[in-house]
């Protein structure tokens, strides 16, 4: 992210071909203290996400032309700028198909502004982490087995590889392996890392889970990092543990 001339405002880039709601959205948002850029087609929208110029992209899957998901693709291909989807119906498909190639959260369209602010605020806090003061110990690097973990940083190196996870990935990841050994649920989960309840789509969790293992080349039939605990949630395996 270049700071450029654009001072400490949050930048926002809103992809949405209703020019009503990003009118309103530009509207809610620019008096507390962000700056909404929009633009109504994928292919523009994906140039601008690709500037470096964005904080956080909003990004809507009906789009004329290239679609939401195809400019999702493209931005995780070169950027792990944070990405909140809206989904034109809440549709779960489409909740799950966003997550799955990479977006960091998602909105159904009928979304109210204090929601919206609510779930922007949490994705730029999880993709800054250098910019927590006074978390001391919890910023140092740490090793949990094979995998290395900085949190100022916020990198994971799994025998010395780097690993690109988006950053409700790397918390969830970096919460997992603080405490091997240790079961969370799935709302534990979803309640630390997004400091907000799910709902229904508690499948969220599932979802980002399976990215990270399929990231660290993990196996969940036969894990060496992260297991499925049947009806309660996930466990990061304790490497001090022999396991068979």
């Amino acid at each position: 992210m270049t700071s450029g001339s654009k001072g400490t405002k949050i930048q926002v880039l809103l992809i949405d071909d209703d020019e009503k709601l990003c009118r309103l959205v530009k509207d809610y948002l620019d008096p507390l203290g962000y700056n909404v850029s929009f633009c109504y087609e994928g292919a523009e929208g994906l140039l601008k996400a690709l500037s470096g110029d964005y904080h956080v992209v909003i990004l809507d899957v009906m789009l004329p032309g290239m679609d939401g998901f195809d400019v999702l693709r493209a931005i995780r291909r070169e950027s792990d700028v944070p990405v909140l989807m809206l989904t034109a119906r809440g549709d779960e498909t489409d909740r799950i198909v966003g997550l799955e190639i990479g977006a960091d959260d998602y909105l159904p369209k009928t979304f109210s502004t204090r929601e919206l602010l609510a779930r922007l605020r949490a994705v730029t806090r999880r993709s800054q982490p250098s910019a927590r003061k006074g978390l001391h110990m919890e910023e140092l690097p740490f090793l949990a087995g094979e995998i290395r973990i900085d949190p100022a940083a916020h990198s994971v190196f799994v025998e010395n590889r780097e690993i690109d996870l988006t950053p409700i990935e790397f918390d969830l990841l970096t919460m997992l392996a603080r405490r091997p050994g240790r079961v969370f649920t799935r709302n534990e989960l979803l309640d630390r890392v997004a400091g907000r309840d799910y709902e229904v789509f508690d499948r969220a969790i599932d979802v980002h889970v399976s990215s990270i293992r399929r990231k660290l080349g993990d196996d969940s039939r036969t894990p060496r990092f992260i297991k499925t605990i049947r009806s309660a949630g996930y466990v990061f395996l304790d490497p001090s543990q022999k396991r068979p």
